[in-house]
């Protein structure tokens, strides 16, 4: 059963931009050690390569990151956060001026510069606005899209943190909450991220994908990033590198289930994946009609 998908639409650049298929957003790592090695690009050749790789195989947004969020990963400063942002988005800007960018970051003040100064469409917060307490009326009063992501503890203890009464029933929960909050404080278009792989443990990134739909019930576009997660080479006893398979079936599986947004590191194939299956959800309806 393949559910029809449901368009959405965001403010972007002061205008109201309307969707009516899934958005691939492809990850551009502006740093030298992020857990995938195929995404880092930490020089102006390898970012470039990166943005032409994500537009040339049809990716609708770049994510940018500068801070490796993988457990272990060294812990860098908002100063050196911003420089890296900043030579990334000045590479971005030359290679592709027409893509829509996200900035990956938990920081706000890194945020309200990679909006106002560096021109970035979108903010995507993996901690759901509680490492910094001041996100919420930051991105609020920048009116851009905010991608409002579920994690406990910070990337370092995570894992740590993985005790639910029902994974997908409390993290709906929280996403909701934090929603709300949002709402209250005046922000405009909200994107929910279950966050796969942070805070849960292999069988409950599994429980989630079997429940996926409920996170419907928050009534704003549902973001799904899996890309190579532990989640798919653990189980399968294989690597980052060997897990692309693997993505590509979840992937699959987020799309039929209504997902609005993958974040992936192979873009052609989420691409491709996705191609798939609205044409298979086309050919569903036609059979039912």
């Amino acid at each position: 059963m393949i559910k029809r998908f449901s368009p959405f639409s965001l403010m972007l650049r002061g205008s109201r931009k309307e969707f009516d298929r899934p958005l691939v957003m492809g990850i551009l790592n502006a740093t030298p050690d992020s857990f995938y090695a195929g995404c880092r690009a930490s020089d102006d050749e390898a970012i470039a390569a990166r943005v032409r790789d994500i537009m040339g195989q049809g990716g609708d947004i770049i994510d940018i990151g500068a801070y490796s969020t993988r457990p272990g990963a060294s812990d860098v400063d908002a100063a050196e956060e911003l420089n890296r942002l900043t030579r990334a988005m000045a590479v971005v800007k030359r290679e592709a001026p027409d893509a829509i960018t996200s900035v990956d970051t938990f920081r706000a003040g890194v945020a309200r510069a990679a909006v106002e100064e560096l021109g970035v469409d979108i903010v995507n917060d993996v901690s759901g606005g509680q490492l910094d307490k001041a996100m919420f009326s930051t991105v609020a009063s920048l009116g851009v899209p905010y991608i409002l992501m579920h994690m406990r503890g910070t990337p370092a203890t995570m894992q740590q943190f993985t005790e639910y009464d029902d994974v997908t029933s409390d993290v709906v929960a929280f996403l909701a909450e934090r929603i709300a909050a949002l709402r209250d404080m005046g922000a405009g278009d909200i994107i929910a991220d279950p966050g796969f792989g942070f805070s849960k443990t292999l069988e409950q990134n599994y429980e989630m994908l079997a429940g996926i739909e409920q996170f419907h019930t928050l009534g704003v576009p549902l973001l799904v990033g899996v890309s190579r997660k532990s989640m798919i080479y653990r189980l399968l006893g294989t690597t980052p590198a060997e897990a692309l398979n693997g993505t590509t079936v979840v992937n699959a599986l987020a799309l039929a289930a209504g997902a609005h947004i993958l974040r992936v590191h192979d873009v052609r194939e989420a691409v491709e994946t996705r191609k798939i299956v609205m044409q298979a959800g086309s050919c569903h309806d036609l059979a039912n009609n």
